[in-house]
């Protein structure tokens, strides 16, 4: 099949990082042509006059299934959400995991998100709902120490299942994960990573995103967590980072040279009151691969990557205050090709370029909050002006998911009111 966008301005994020006005050719999967005017039929033609093609995001953190949790657990201590977030966790139905599954894709869906990383349990019910919506997961089965889950059997080794269940599934990536530091002893990390390597998989962790878990690993081993990990040989090309808020400038050069990628979480961070800044310049310096992530809807309530982009980058102006670190191109950076590059997938999206996966958003260009819209300010205004209602389309892997902002792959009004009655029963439980 092949579709045809005509006459946006299409944000390429090529390595020239040009913009173009012109169209986009989609032939099934992937874009065949980008730039200038096609001349050719086509069996479905958008017409994105004035409007913004951009790539796909990449939320490369979240635990989707817990978009059904939205105001269960707001305005804790950190202490007490852990307790509470733990005791719901520990009695969760695959009924309502799938409907916090598809709630969660959908608002990603309609904020331009087409590829998440997860990082949960039962990720085999997660996945159902996911090949539903039509986006792109990236499931990493959550590993812990067998005595300090709830799990039936060996972490390790459901995620070594999932992954044999699932691996080949259109839009899937069936992978492993590791809860953090202080429920993982070195015997699960080294199982979990060596796993990672093994499949060519990215491993999604926690990592220094608290002070209270760095200091007290160090009380215990003797080092921070990412000078541990490195020590047991748990850092390398696959691993994604999370929060990495609390780390010296040795863990920083660490990382680098594992060629690793963190993923943000600004929004969650600042929202639970955990402190620390993630130093954004040093990663840069030091070849750590940035990316941003939403975390949950129990620490965000929100996986909207606009938002995360523009306060990203607003904290680091603000705590480092010095205006002119992480710009609008970096920061856009971070939630395409950086995100492309940590899961993996830097050769097929991330960027609007001839071979690569259709995953594409057209935003619309005449709403008031984009405007004026020029080459010179489109960057600037996707990043510090954009918001997710302003996404009109979505394509990803060339299936369109988003039809002038209505969902097209899932039934919306049964999730959003089932995830009602599922709310209501976690409280109750």
């Amino acid at each position: 099949m092949l579709k045809v966008i005509r006459d946006g301005w299409i944000v390429t994020q090529d390595p020239q990082r040009r913009v173009l006005r012109g169209d986009v050719v989609v032939e099934d999967e992937r874009i065949v042509s980008v730039g200038g005017t096609y001349q050719g039929s086509a069996d479905e033609e958008i017409d994105a006059s004035g409007d913004i093609v951009m790539p796909g995001m990449v939320n490369t953190h979240t635990h989707v299934a817990m978009s059904v949790m939205k105001g269960v657990v707001d305005d804790l201590s950190f202490p007490d959400f852990l307790d509470k977030v733990f005791r719901i966790d520990a009695d969760r139905t695959d009924d309502d995991l799938d409907i916090g599954a598809r709630l969660g894709c959908m608002e990603m869906m309609r904020g331009g998100t087409t590829t998440f990383v997860d990082l949960y349990y039962s990720e085999d019910v997660i996945a159902k709902a996911v090949k539903d919506a039509g986006i792109r997961g990236v499931l990493c089965w959550c590993a812990l120490d067998p005595d300090k889950t709830t799990q039936n059997g060996d972490p390790v080794d459901n995620a070594k299942h999932f992954r044999s269940k699932f691996k080949g599934e259109r839009k899937i990536l069936p992978s492993i994960g590791l809860q953090g530091v202080y429920v993982c002893n070195e015997d699960t990390c080294v199982r979990a990573h060596e796993y990672a390597v093994q499949e060519n998989i990215p491993l999604n962790m926690h990592l220094s995103e608290t002070r209270g878990e760095v200091n007290t690993h160090k009380k215990e081993t003797g080092l921070r967590p990412a000078e541990w990990l490195d020590k047991i040989g748990v850092l390398s090309p696959n691993v994604i980072a999370a929060h990495s808020a609390w780390l010296t400038m040795n863990e920083v050069r660490i990382m680098g040279r594992a060629g690793m990628s963190v993923s943000l979480c600004p929004v969650s961070n600042m929202k639970l009151a955990t402190g620390g800044v993630a130093p954004v310049p040093e990663f840069m310096e030091n070849g750590v691969n940035v990316s941003l992530g939403t975390d949950g809807n129990t620490t965000n309530n929100s996986l909207d990557m606009f938002s995360e982009m523009k306060i990203c980058g607003l904290l680091q102006k603000s705590s480092r205050w010095d205006a002119r670190i992480t710009n609008a191109q970096q920061l856009l950076d971070f939630v395409t090709i950086n995100g492309a590059k940590a899961v993996g997938m830097a050769d097929s999206i991330g960027s609007i370029e001839s071979g690569k996966y259709a995953d594409i958003v057209i935003l619309d260009g005449k709403a008031p909050n984009l405007r004026p819209l020029l080459p010179d300010n489109i960057i600037a205004n996707i990043v510090y002006s954009g918001n997710c209602l302003n996404v009109k389309t979505v394509m990803c892997q060339g299936d369109t998911v988003v039809d002038d902002g209505r969902i097209t792959t899932l039934d919306t009004e049964d999730v959003v009111s089932r995830s009602e009655e599922m709310w209501e029963s976690l409280c109750r439980r």
